[in-house]
C-alpha cells in the first residue's frame, strides 16, 4: 500500500481517516513472526501486538503520510493523529505516530512536553521501545533545541510511572552525547540508583555510559565514588566503553563489602571440579 500515493485527507474526520489510512497500510505489510517473536523482548506488555513490520517500512509509511500532509496539517493536527495511533496497542502504529510529530521539528517547543508525559503516564508507550522511540525523536530533540527545558526532567524522575522515570533519564541522553547537561544527568542517575525497577537501572547505566564519551575520568571517579550504592545492572551498562582492564578494577573497586566477604564465607562446590 505504502508504494502508492497517500491520499490527502481534508475536511471533517481527516484524523480518523488518515488514522485508518496507517492502520491499513500496516496491516497489509504485516508478516508472521515465524523464528522471530517480538514478545520475548517485551516482558510483562501483554496487551502489546506486533505486526512485525521492520523499521525502514514502518518509518517509509511514516514519511508518505507527513509528505502527502504536510501543507495542510498544522503541529495539532499531527498530534491528533499521533494521538490515536498512541492508543493501538500495536507497537509499529505507535511507532508510525512518533515519526510523524517528529518531522513537525520546529514545533517542538518546552510547552510540548506535558503532552508527552501525558503518552507516558497513561502507559500509552508502556514498553521500553516506544519509550525510548519517544525519547530519541521527541523529547531529547526537544531538550537539545531548548536546553532549560531538561529541569522537567527532575520531576519525571520522581514520578510514580515507571515509563516516565526511564524517559527523565533516557531523555537526557542526546545532551549527554553532546557534553551537555552532565550535572542533570548525574543527579537524576544518583535519585535513580534505588529504583528497583530493571528497565529503570539499565537506562540509568545506558544514561551514564554516554555521558562518558564525553568525559570518562568524570564517569570513572563517578563510578568509584558512589560503586556501593549503585545497582550491579547500571554499573555494568556504565563502564561498557572501558578497556576490559578498566572493567575488572572498576567492578571490584565498587562491589559492597557485605557480598566480598559472603562469598569468601560460602562453602565450595560438592563433588569433583
Amino acid at each position: 500500500m505504502t508504494g502508492s500515493a497517500v491520499p490527502r485527507f481534508r475536511g471533517s474526520g481527516v484524523h480518523t481517516r488518515a488514522v485508518k489510512y496507517a492502520l491499513r497500510a500496516l496491516a497489509s505489510m504485516a508478516r508472521p513472526s515465524g523464528d522471530f517473536d517480538a514478545r520475548r523482548y517485551f516482558r510483562g506488555a501483554d496487551d502489546l501486538a506486533f505486526y512485525n513490520v521492520g523499521a525502514t517500512p514502518m518509518r517509509a509509511l511514516a514519511r508518505s503520510i507527513y509528505d502527502a500532509h504536510r501543507a495542510q496539517w498544522t503541529f495539532a493536527d499531527a498530534l491528533a493523529f499521533a494521538d490515536a495511533l498512541m492508543a493501538d496497542r500495536h507497537l509499529e502504529a505507535k511507532s508510525v505516530g512518533i515519526e510523524v510529530v517528529a518531522r513537525f521539528r520546529r514545533d517542538l517547543t518546552p510547552a510540548r512536553l506535558v503532552h508527552w508525559q501525558r503518552w507516558l503516564a497513561r502507559d500509552l508507550a508502556a514498553n521500553w521501545a516506544t519509550t525510548d522511540a519517544m525519547c530519541g525523536a521527541l523529547i531529547g530533540p526537544t531538550l537539545v533545541a531548548h536546553p532549560g527545558a531538561a529541569a522537567a526532567m527532575d520531576r519525571w524522575a520522581r514520578h510514580r510511572n515507571l515509563w516516565v522515570r526511564r524517559a527523565a533519564i533516557v531523555g537526557l541522553i542526546p545532551l549527554a552525547r553532546r557534553g551537555d547537561a552532565l550535572d542533570r544527568v548525574y543527579a537524576i542517575a544518583r535519585r535513580l540508583h534505588t529504583d528497583r525497577e530493571d528497565l529503570i537501572q539499565k537506562a540509568v547505566g545506558w544514561a551514564l555510559r554516554e555521558a562518558g564519551k564525553t568525559d570518562p575520568v568524570r564517569l570513572e571517579r563517578y563510578l568509584r565514588g558512589r560503586g556501593p550504592e549503585i545497582p550491579r545492572t547500571t554499573l555494568r551498562y556504565a563502564i561498557e566503553r572501558f578497556t576490559a582492564a578498566k572493567r575488572r578494577a572498576l567492578l571490584a573497586a565498587t562491589r559492597r563489602p557485605g557480598v566480598l566477604q559472603a562469598r569468601r564465607r560460602a562453602p565450595g562446590p560438592i563433588g569433583p571440579r
